[in-house]
């Protein structure tokens, strides 16, 4: 821990907080009811030369307020406990009818796509916290370019040689051009197609380009 004083070093002690502890990360409740008890409190960061930017490690609190703040945490914790799972509960159930929603747009959009198909590119494409289209802002309005991507993606990787040619060194974008007429031809039988009777072979898989 370093603490800089117009350009120079000064230890805990010299710049009076020595007196403070240490709190890692991880506990967000033990760490806002420390700060509140605590009259002074600092945040701890660590510069990350890889990725270029400082991140949080902790914080410097009193050793009474920590205690207090502990005491604090253990008499609701069976409270707190019970609430994350009613917060689980309540994700996971929103989660469910996002991706229903999602699938049936899906299905709305391209007839001749296999439920179960559909089912899965949702259900892969709206992972909360994954960073996918299904979790952006367009994918949660169920926006049709969202869906659209999602459903090319999956294509573009289930159904071409796409990932091999990845394997094999050849460029994104020249990888992605030599599939696209195969994705095309796909997704465009899945717009102008009847939904099947049964799962099957996935209406057809494109066929591998060179």
């Amino acid at each position: 821990m370093l603490v800089l004083e117009n350009g120079a070093p000064r230890c805990l002690d010299c710049a009076d907080l020595g007196h403070l502890v240490f709190l890692p990360r991880g506990d967000t409740a033990l760490t806002r009811r420390s700060r509140e008890e605590s009259t002074l409190s600092v945040v701890v960061v660590r510069f990350n030369r890889r990725k270029g930017r400082y991140e949080r490690q902790g914080v410097l609190v009193e050793e009474a307020a920590l205690a207090r703040a502990e005491t604090r945490c253990l008499a609701d914790a069976e409270a707190r406990r019970r609430r994350r799972a009613r917060d689980a509960r309540r994700r996971a159930a929103e989660d469910l009818r996002f991706t229903q929603a999602f699938a049936a747009e899906i299905l709305r959009l391209f007839p001749g796509c296999p439920a179960d198909r559909a089912q899965d590119i949702a259900a892969h494409a709206s992972v909360r916290g994954s960073g996918r289209v299904g979790r952006s802002a367009a994918g949660r309005a169920l926006s049709q370019g969202a869906v659209v991507s999602a459903v090319a993606a999956s294509v573009r990787h289930l159904n071409t040689p796409y990932d091999r040619l990845l394997m094999s060194g050849v460029p994104r974008h020249e990888a992605r051009r030599r599939i696209a007429t195969a994705v095309e031809g796909l997704m465009r039988r899945w717009r102008e197609e009847d939904a099947p009777s049964a799962s099957g072979p996935e209406a057809g898989s494109a066929a591998e380009v060179a």
